[in-house]
């Protein structure tokens, strides 16, 4: 694969203003997984995010993988008293977030502690005396705050081995840290060898789940539902509550005890203040929760960030940030007035995850709409979407388990499955699964896909609301077997269908209902499992493949010819030739306005290459990209904006490409940013363009300092004199000509620097 020109790389610690105002983030903001407070703010984290609240302002602040916080898994979090912010992870990452907004990834766990690497875990930061002392799964690291390297780790088992520790505390000179598996261990804090797990011996041997010092009084949570105080090393129980118990927290006013089903706040005396069980309207278990200034903050599993009062809390508030239902996202779809996006997912063999997820639809003017599962009639396994292209507020979404669900305007649906149409998985008796996954309109408005484990795998509902079927059992091996990827159709009108096992093929009911099938056998594919196709706007089909990409040259050889081959890429790589995405699994290919294809990698991120795809002209992963996630599951564009939209199993974003679809005139051309402001390092940008139009770019007094030829609706500018020079303060002209000299169009940009 070529490398990208050196531009065009992101750097993983450090984003310039222009580069990120080309991404967005959305994100949800409903899993909470911890809670800490600080003199102004209270901050929450999700697995794959973080916010705070400023106490005063109410503003709330949102740190993502757009401002290159990007986790593996957020399992603990702190504010220290420096303000800085530190972001625990699973894998034994610890992001720094520096009072700047700027982040730092400390990657000193990962790297440089001798544990397996599944035993990385953070489960707790507590501050004192300078120091951060880290709870892991393997034991006690410690971080100076003057410098936030770790000054020492303490592997504390009885044996010297690793041990899970889940909290830690400072009472009477001493820290206490609370084990997974051998009850309390303790140490004279001034010990200088508090590395040598001779120097811990066992405070209580009991079953404990977290500590916390408070009101000078050491108390602990343990797994029997009770929580105790210590009177010497004498525990005394003081709190009766459910199973499910969590973690302690205090801001020395209030101790907070949390349940997965209740919430506790005690005051300095022990005694009861208030008790939460649920959230109205909101029926969820709890995560975390703490309290500040008499106001009580509790985190939910999938209901996001709640205030209320300590005393009589009856009125509940969402802090959280608007956002998707959940950050995991499958299928994502920019229809003419919002976005959708739905949470569902299958295996590798199509098999339905049978979880309850709802849909997210975005409204840039409304913000974010959640349709819950219980409006979907049940359905799981959420995946394509399409819009009705005759009429914009009637929308498709398929389901991997309970056939086809049909929206007008985002709240109305009617569900086809086996009672109207669709058929059910056969051999099964009692068991009912209308596996749907292939979704596209033809030209005349009807609605094709695909139906797997039936003979009738490919139907069709017409613009008149009747169905029709057709049988591949002739033309498919092993139809009530066959599972679907997506489908795809031409300007011929042929269906491109994507198979597990059969390769993929070719139907078009207009030529006397003819089938082409394209295999390992007769076509040249790597595999017979293909995973995606897409049509380009030079009419080729790209095939994405479990091992590789091919191309089929022309989608019209269908027309003429009874038996196609594909052919592969060959790119120069250095002195070696080798062929584009060899031995890669493509999960998603999209034709741009431009035709360039955006490829999506299994856990190898996204590529944009080349309309013939010599060339790659973009790479994002994780590691240099706001991508919260190299696995992309999904790719959409809007043909309006070129803004291209990522799905992945953290989250979704996108990123403000330029490749548009071409307009049929030139009434809407602009330019934006105009004016070009001082300290602008980014690009202008010509939209509403027709395809292949002459553009030039002259100062006032006539002098030419651009000229191109668009591909797709948009042109970028990058305000130099052929890439020479910045050119100086003034007014520009954009002059545009249609390609058969029809149209033209003027237009100004102001330059200000």
């Amino acid at each position: 694969m070529r490398k990208l020109l050196s531009f065009l790389f992101f750097s993983f610690t450090l984003f310039s203003f222009s580069q990120q105002k080309l991404w967005k983030g959305y994100f949800s903001f409903n899993e909470i997984t911890d809670v800490c407070i600080s003199e102004k703010k209270v901050h929450a984290s999700t697995k794959n995010a973080l916010f705070n609240k400023d106490i005063l302002t109410n503003s709330l602040t949102t740190f993502t993988s757009v401002n290159d916080v990007k986790p593996d898994e957020v399992t603990a979090i702190i504010q220290t008293s420096n303000n800085h912010t530190l972001v625990g992870n699973k894998n034994g990452l610890i992001i720094l977030i520096k009072p700047d907004g700027s982040t730092f990834n400390k990657v000193d766990i990962i790297t440089d502690v001798p544990v397996p690497a599944n035993n990385k875990r953070i489960n707790d930061f507590y501050e004192y005396d300078g120091k951060v002392y880290v709870s892991t799964q393997y034991g006690i690291s410690v971080i100076k705050l003057s410098n936030f390297e770790i000054e020492s780790n303490f592997y504390i088992g009885s044996a010297g081995e690793f041990l899970d520790v889940l909290q830690t505390t400072v009472h009477n000179g001493e820290i206490f840290a609370v084990t997974r598996t051998q009850g309390i261990k303790k140490a004279l804090l001034t010990n200088p060898f508090l590395y040598d797990f001779s120097q811990w011996s066992v405070f209580n041997s009991s079953f404990w789940i977290s500590i916390a010092t408070f009101n000078n009084q050491l108390v602990a949570m343990n797994t029997d539902g009770y929580t105790y105080k210590f009177v010497g090393t004498l525990p005394q129980q003081f709190s009766n509550q459910v199973s499910g118990g969590l973690k302690l927290r205090t801001d020395s006013v209030y101790l907070t005890i949390s349940h997965q089903s209740q919430i506790l706040v005690y005051n300095q005396s022990l005694s009861l203040v208030s008790i939460v069980y649920q959230i109205p309207d909101f029926p969820d278990s709890f995560t975390c929760a703490i309290t500040k200034n008499d106001k009580l903050y509790i985190g939910t599993r999938k209901n996001g960030f709640f205030e209320t009062t300590v005393i009589n809390p009856t009125i509940f508030t969402n802090m959280s940030p608007n956002g998707p239902i959940e950050d995991y996202s499958f299928r994502v779809k920019k229809t003419t007035n919002d976005l959708w996006l739905t949470h569902g997912s299958f295996d590798r063999t199509y098999n339905p995850d049978m979880k309850l997820q709802g849909i997210s639809v975005f409204n840039k003017n409304s913000g974010w709409t959640k349709i819950p599962s219980t409006e979907l009639s049940g359905a799981v396994s959420l995946g394509a979407i399409v819009e009705n292209p005759r009429n914009a507020t009637d929308v498709f979404v398929c389901s991997g388990h309970d056939g086809l669900l049909r929206f007008t305007n985002k709240t109305d649906v009617q569900v086809y499955d086996e009672t109207n149409n669709l058929e059910s998985v056969g051999g099964f008796p009692g068991y009912i699964s209308v596996r749907i996954n292939g979704l596209k309109h033809d030209r005349d408005g009807g609605l094709w896909i695909t139906n797997a484990f039936v003979n009738n795998g490919l139907k069709v509902l017409k613009s008149n609301n009747t169905w029709q079927s057709y049988n591949l059992s002739t033309v498919l091996q092993n139809t009530t077997n066959e599972r679907y990827g997506n489908l795809d159709i031409d300007k011929n009108g042929t269906k491109w269908v994507a198979t597990l096992s059969n390769g993929f093929y070719g139907f078009n009911e207009n030529y006397s209902n003819k089938f082409i099938v394209v295999n390992e056998e007769n076509g040249n594919l790597p595999s017979n499992d293909v995973r995606c196709v897409a049509v380009d706007n030079r009419n080729q089909l790209w095939i994405g493949t479990f091992k590789v990409l091919r191309i089929l040259s022309s989608v019209d050889k269908f027309v003429t010819e009874s038996e196609l081959s594909t052919t592969n890429i060959v790119i120069q790589e250095g002195d070696l030739a080798q062929e584009l995405f060899y031995q890669q699994v493509i999960q998603d290919i999209k034709v741009d306005g431009s035709n360039n294809k955006w490829v999506s990698i299994a856990d190898a991120g996204v590529f944009q290459v080349s309309p013939n795809g010599q060339t790659t002209l973009r790479r994002f992963t994780k590691e240099n990209s706001p991508l919260p996630s190299n696995n992309v599951f999904d790719i959409d564009i809007d043909e309006v904006t070129g803004e291209v939209f990522f799905a992945t199993d953290k989250g979704l974003v996108s990123y403000l490409g330029t490749s548009t679809r071409g307009e049929d005139n030139l009434e809407n051309v602009y330019a934006y940013p105009n004016p070009v402001r001082p300290g602008y390092s980014g690009t202008v940008k010509i939209s509403g363009l027709m395809d292949k139009v002459n553009l030039k770019i002259t100062d006032i007094e006539g002098n030419l300092v651009f000229e191109t030829t668009s591909s797709g609706g948009t042109v970028e500018w990058d305000t130099t004199a052929f890439g020479k020079y910045k050119v100086a303060s003034g007014v520009y002209m954009v002059f545009v000509t249609s390609s058969d000299a029809a149209e033209t169009t003027v237009k100004k940009i102001m330059v200000v620097r």
